[in-house]
Parts: structure tokens; C-alpha cells; sequence
């Protein structure tokens, strides 16, 4: 417990802290204020609401959001540390939550620390709305993507995001930061995106592989289609962590088990029972129209914010996909799985796997 005379950085403040004062300074980026600078927002007088608000005048909704052009990078935010990203907010068509790329650099390193596409990132990896209610993400009808997640970082913090689309796109966004000390407990958040699809039989779908340093493991996020009838989720997930080889230190027991459900999410019966909680959930279930439509989709998440999962030295994260054949046999799938995970850990990281083009990353 911190004395009465000690600092207070202002990070993770949550409602037992609410009431204490801090000496950090709230700042927020914007298409109404693209440096976040004090007593500069609202006084833009061109951009995408200038012709709506054209007999209002400056200060009156002028720069509500950007168009990024096809293939093209936009700089959300470029921010001069110390400090630490409290909330993301961000909205764009559900036809582009693919096709942006969402990267976060922190401290001018080299390579991203985060690297997903938007819609993955906010849970929502199917490119259909799906409102979800947990703690550090929010989705919001329709379409309101929220992040919590707390970034800390020391001397810079860039946001970028690119469009790898063949038309524009039109974001709307505002990045809630403050300005403040850091302390050296403070690990850097990282995101990464992977897909199989499909997944070569008899091998796992790995989340995380060649993470190097200390940190901890704190959410996956799954959009799932699978390729098979009768039930696909007998798969464990595995982690791999600190010299671990041929088994891991920890194994789930089952695919719904690890995401806080059980016996196949199936409530009522003959029906998967949806669900959004503050660190869990099935929140979404595509299934086929019987026309153009095949192979059910699932979006799952779990956030170990509780039970983050601790490693020293490097983690590799992986999930089967395991269903059933006859005999009361287990069938390794062969399915279309696209994850993010997202751990906390020192810096420097070992550099993300090249992301696919739009080909690789399209909802097929």
C-alpha cells in the first residue's frame, strides 16, 4: 500500500483510486486536435463537416473524422512521453475493419508493438457488428469500438493506421492519454495478429511465438469458422513459457472451457448461448443461410486480467482444433482461425511475423 507522502503516477487509477488526486494532465487527440495540444481543440476550419457546418462556422463540428486514402498511412496520434494511452475510441464501416491496419510504436522502436487489423483488435474480427461488454473493451451499437487497455509509455507513443484497401475510408477517432511519470515496474502493451486458414491437419494454431523478455500474457481473441459439422471445440490451449520444449507449463481442458463456458455453449438446448462478460465471452455466432452463406463463425474472447499469465524469459501461446468422428474419436479440424493476443512485457521485442496482404487477410 502506498504511504500518503509517496507518487502517484495517475496509471491505473480503477475506482478504488477514483477519488485521489494525481498531477497528471488529461490530454486527447483528435480530428478536432491532431496534437492533443492544450486549448487547441474545436478550432479547425476546414474538414469533413466544413460543408454541414458551413453557416456555423469554426468551433461547430468542422473535423469530426479523416479520410484515409486507399493505400495510404494516417498518423492518429504522435505523442511525446512520458505518459500512457488510457482510451481508444474509433468508428469506420464494417467493410473496411479489415483492411486498416492498426500499428502502435512506442519510444521510436523500429517495429510495431501492436499490429492488427482494427476490427480483430476491438473483438469484432468478422466484419459483422457484435456489441461487446467486458472491461477492457467495449463495442457499442453500432459500431463503437472502445479499448481500456492501459499503454504506458516513456518518450513517444505513434499511432498510425493503414489502408490496404482499394477506396477510402473514413475514420472517426479520439485517443484519451495522459501526460505523466512512469515507473520502471511499467511494462509496454503489445497486439498481434494471426491467421491459418486452413489450418494444415494435425498442428495447432499458434496465437504468440518468439516472445522474448518479461512480461505477462493478459487476452485472446478468436474469430473461428469452421469447416466441419457436430462440435469443432475439444482443443486445449496451451502455454508454452520461460525453456518450456515438448509441453507446456499450462493446458486448458477444452475450447469452451478456457473462454468460461461449458458443454459445447449449449443453452438452450440446440442453440449456442451468446454471451459478453467483463473478461469472457461468445459474443458472436454467424451461422449459414442455406444459400451463399456456409460454415458457422465464432468470435470469442477472454482477458486474463484477474489471472494474467506470467512468464521471464519468452512465451509461445497455441490452440488446438479438435472436434469429433466416429467411434467416439477425436478429429483434428482444419479450420479458418484468425487470433490476437495481447501481453504486457519489456522492451525490446523480437519483431511481429509479416502481416498478409489484402488476399491473406480477407473474410472469404
Amino acid at each position: 500500500m502506498e504511504s500518503e507522502n509517496s507518487s502517484f503516477d495517475g496509471l491505473g487509477m480503477g475506482l478504488g483510486n477514483l477519488a485521489r488526486l494525481s498531477r497528471a494532465k488529461s490530454r486527447s487527440i483528435s480530428a478536432e486536435n491532431f496534437t492533443g495540444e492544450k486549448g487547441q481543440a474545436g478550432r479547425a476550419t476546414e474538414g469533413t463537416g466544413a460543408s454541414a457546418g458551413r453557416d456555423l462556422g469554426q468551433g461547430w463540428k468542422i473535423s469530426p473524422s479523416v479520410n484515409i486514402k486507399a493505400g495510404s498511412t494516417f498518423t492518429l496520434a504522435d505523442i511525446t512521453g512520458p505518459g500512457a494511452i488510457m482510451h481508444i475510441w474509433l468508428t469506420t464501416f464494417p467493410t473496411n475493419w479489415r483492411n486498416l491496419i492498426l500499428r502502435v510504436y512506442w519510444d521510436n522502436e523500429a517495429t510495431p508493438s501492436i499490429e492488427c487489423p482494427v476490427g480483430d483488435f476491438f473483438a469484432n474480427g468478422w466484419g459483422e457488428r457484435c456489441n461487446i461488454s467486458s472491461l477492457p473493451i467495449a463495442v457499442n451499437p453500432a459500431g463503437g469500438f472502445n479499448s481500456y487497455w492501459e499503454m504506458p509509455f516513456r518518450k513517444q507513443a505513434h499511432l498510425t493506421i493503414e489502408n490496404l484497401a482499394k477506396e477510402d475510408a473514413v475514420v472517426y477517432y479520439q485517443i484519451d492519454y495522459i501526460l505523466t511519470e512512469v515507473g520502471p515496474d511499467r511494462a509496454y502493451f503489445h497486439a498481434q495478429w494471426r491467421r491459418d486458414n486452413p489450418l494444415a491437419y494435425k498442428t495447432n494454431h499458434v496465437i504468440l511465438d518468439g516472445i522474448k523478455g518479461q512480461g505477462h500474457y493478459v487476452g485472446t481473441y478468436l474469430a473461428w469458422q469452421v469447416n466441419n459439422t457436430g462440435w469443432w471445440g475439444e482443443g486445449e490451449i496451451k502455454f508454452f513459457m520461460d525453456g518450456d520444449t515438448e509441453f507446456p507449463t499450462i493446458c486448458g481442458t477444452g475450447t469452451e472451457d478456457y473462454f468460461g463456458g461449458a458443454w459445447n455453449f449449449e443453452h438452450p438446448k440446440g442453440q449456442y448461448g451468446t454471451f459478453s462478460t467483463p473478461f469472457l465471452g461468445l459474443p458472436q455466432v454467424i451461422q449459414p443461410d442455406g444459400l451463399y452463406r456456409s460454415q458457422t463463425r465464432f468470435g470469442l474472447y477472454r482477458w486474463h486480467i484477474m489471472d494474467p499469465i506470467r512468464f521471464e524469459e519468452n512465451l509461445r501461446v497455441e490452440i488446438q482444433a479438435l472436434g469429433w468422428r466416429s467411434g467416439g474419436r477425436y478429429l483434428p479440424l482444419q479450420d479458418d482461425i484468425a487470433s490476437v493476443g495481447y501481453w504486457y512485457q519489456t522492451q525490446p521485442h523480437a519483431p511481429f511475423p509479416t502481416l498478409p496482404g489484402p488476399d491473406g487477410l480477407e473474410i472469404i
